[in-house]
Parts: C-alpha cells; structure tokens; sequence
C-alpha cells in the first residue's frame, strides 16, 4: 500500500469523510477537498486521531482553476495522486417538474456530474504518464434504476456519470487506469436534508450508512491492478 494517495472531494462529511478515514485506515495518504473548512478539519482529525495521514485542501469544485492548483498542490505536498474518489454532491427541494428550481439544475449538474469531469480532466494527464491511476464516482442507483424521488437534475447528472466511467474504460484501459461506478442505495447522512420531505429516523435507520458506502469505496481502491471493476451497486438489505 505504500505511496498511495487518495484525493476526496466531498470530503468534509458523509460519504467522503467516511472514505478518508476508512482509506487511511487501508494505507492510503488521504487529501479532502470540500468548501467547508471547518468540516475538513474535522475529517483530517477523524483520520489522523486512529492514526492515518490526512491533508485538507479547501475547493470549491466548480473552479477550474481552483482544480488544477488543488490537484498541483496534492502532488507536490503529499505524493502522485493514485486515486481519486468524487463524492461531491448536490440536489434540491425544488426536483420536480412542476416546481423545478431552474437555477439549481444548473448548479446540480454543475457539482455532480461536469466537476467529475474536469476534476477527472486534471488527474488523469499524471496518471497516464505513470501507468496506473483509479477513478471511482460516488453515484447512484438513479443512474440505473427508476429513482423518482431523485429529481430531474440529480437523475440526469448520475446516468451522465455512468457514461463517464463507461468512456474512460473504453479509451484508456489499456493504460493501467480503472474507473469505477459505485451506485449506492439510500443512504443516512445529512444529505437527506435536501430532499423535499426528510426521512424520519425509522426510515433512516433502514438505509445504508457512509460507513457502508466507505467500505466499498475501500474494496474497489484496492483490489489487484488487473482487475476493474466496471460498476458496482449497493443497497440495504430491506430494499426493495
């Protein structure tokens, strides 16, 4: 596992915090990137206080130009980034059709799916150069499933990120990188606060947990370098 460094973005909380510290836990060096400070400090404290090496580097993921001295900043303080993981996420109360907040589709498409790209974008010239590289995105079973609750915007966002993965590993499979496709279920973080109607603590005690999610994150990162795994679905045990 040595010199493996895995960049997070999202990775203040939920999904990406759980990452970080179950990476770090596995060997990784961890870099999060999230707009909120005070919640990547937390998260580099979550990693470094059971033992890990944790680096925060403030980024809104919708500036380019923020992308690019991110990711060199990444490789200069901490080492080559070997895997990236994207579990930024956005969506809104206003999904749906007849109330649909147009601004926001705009913004949700921007976070979900074209900042994956460019991110992708300004790893992926380095990973190239040494032969090997990851790319995992934090999906959603939206992208495969029927998912009407996810609305408009979050829906189209997570099946662009399905053709995503899909166009990396056609063109550059042959190169040593693998990308991965992780659609999870439901799952219990403060994310549902966006959703028109919150779950109440019943139902959320039946959905996957960030921890569940990390997990996963954990056994793609790390399984041997001629294996790819393409996608991977996750759901609780109680769905349907």
């Amino acid at each position: 596992m040595s010199g493996r460094v895995a960049w997070i973005t999202g990775g203040g909380s939920g999904v990406g915090a759980a990452a970080a510290v179950r990476l770090a836990a596995g060997g990784w060096t961890v870099a999060v990137s999230g707009r909120r400070a005070d919640h990547l400090s937390a998260a580099v404290h979550r990693v470094t206080s059971a033992g890990g090496h944790a680096v925060a580097y403030p980024l809104d993921v919708t500036d380019g130009a923020a992308i690019d001295a991110v990711v060199d900043g990444i490789e200069a303080d901490v080492g080559p980034i070997t895997t990236f993981v994207a579990s930024a996420g956005l969506n809104t109360k206003r999904r749906f059709w007849p109330d649909l907040d147009r601004q926001a589709l705009d913004d949700i498409i921007r976070v979900n799916l074209t900042s994956v790209a460019q991110c992708t974008a300004a790893v992926l010239p380095a990973m190239l150069r040494r032969g090997f590289g990851q790319i995992i995105v934090v999906s959603s079973r939206a992208a495969r499933l029927p998912s009407p609750g996810a609305g408009v915007a979050y829906r189209m966002s997570k099946i662009g990120l399905r053709e995503l993965v899909l166009d990396l590993n056609d063109r550059h499979h042959g190169d040593g990188i693998r990308a991965t496709n992780l659609m999870p279920g439901d799952i219990a973080t403060d994310f549902l606060d966006q959703r028109p109607d919150v779950p109440d603590t019943s139902a959320q005690a039946q959905m996957l947990t960030a921890e569940d999610v990390a997990e996963a994150i954990a056994f793609a990162a790390a399984v041997p370098r001629h294996v790819r795994i393409d996608e991977l679905a996750i759901s609780p045990s109680s769905a349907p």
